[in-house]
């Protein structure tokens, strides 16, 4: 019992346990307002859009981890006798060095910050950078992360980065090409046929014929634009391709294409 008593006597050992206490209460109370944030996330908000309250959720939540952190090291540093209060009032003189150092962490949080106040792009949005083209799966104080459509890797961005974001929209636009030797009418019935046959396939939300869009070469450019929802956007393309191409089949109409034509001498 004394060896007992004598070991949770010992200030090491009680500032230990204290420091135990400390982050086992942050980590109950993060994963209190997590279970709260969650349920509030799954509501449809009467004020915000379901992706709006979904990005300004996941933001909160990013923001309270951050202070509950740097509170729970503060209290296991006062813990373990750091005079915390001197410390915080040396705080000006260090920021300037820290800024310095830290530039490019301040800049992600700020913009982060921006992201969700100014509506840059929301949870669920599609989004091109570089060459990443992908659905927005979270939004943190620092950093965006996507899932590319074409690959479905998770790729980061940081939020600094903002002014290079795309956000795709739905609209597919397609040049139909025809041969000059079509008349225009018969052109334009079988571009109306392909607009009409493309509204049917799936996730294809509307279709339309914009008329003619170029004098090329070999051929005229007849446009037609179809929308959906940007996550389906390759397939619907891939779709829309499809029922073009076999509609110029069934009408007989050849692909134009340029040609080269090779002469020699004898």
């Amino acid at each position: 019992m004394d060896t007992l008593k004598n070991i949770f006597e010992n200030i090491w050992v009680q500032r230990g346990i204290w420091s135990l206490v400390v982050v086992l209460f942050s980590g109950l109370i993060y994963h209190l307002v997590s279970r709260f944030l969650n349920k509030k996330e799954k509501k449809n908000s009467k004020i915000l859009s379901s992706k709006k309250n979904k990005t300004f959720i996941r933001m909160l939540k990013s923001i309270i981890g951050y202070i509950l952190g740097i509170v729970t090291i503060l209290m296991v540093l006062q813990i373990y006798g750091v005079d915390v209060t001197s410390m915080l009032a040396g705080v000006g003189i260090a920021s300037i060095i820290i800024g310095f150092a830290l530039q490019d962490a301040l800049k992600d949080i700020f913009r982060g910050f921006d992201i969700v106040t100014d509506g840059y792009y929301e949870i669920g949005d599609i989004i091109k950078f570089g060459d990443n083209t992908g659905q927005v799966i979270s939004i943190s104080l620092r950093t965006t992360k996507i899932q590319d459509i074409t690959t479905m890797n998770i790729v980061s961005i940081a939020n600094r980065n903002i002014d290079q974001v795309e956000v795709v929209s739905g609209a597919i636009y397609i040049n139909i090409p025809m041969p000059y030797e079509l008349p225009v009418k018969k052109s334009e019935q079988i571009v109306k046929t392909a607009v009409e046959e493309i509204a049917k396939k799936d996730n294809v939300s509307s279709t339309s014929y914009l008329g003619l869009n170029d004098f090329a070469d070999s051929y005229v450019k007849h446009l037609i634009e179809v929308d959906c929802d940007p996550i389906n956007k390759l397939q619907v393309r891939r779709n829309a391709l499809r029922v073009i191409a076999d509609l110029l089949e069934a009408n007989k109409v050849a692909i134009p294409y340029n040609q080269l034509d090779i002469h020699t001498k004898k």
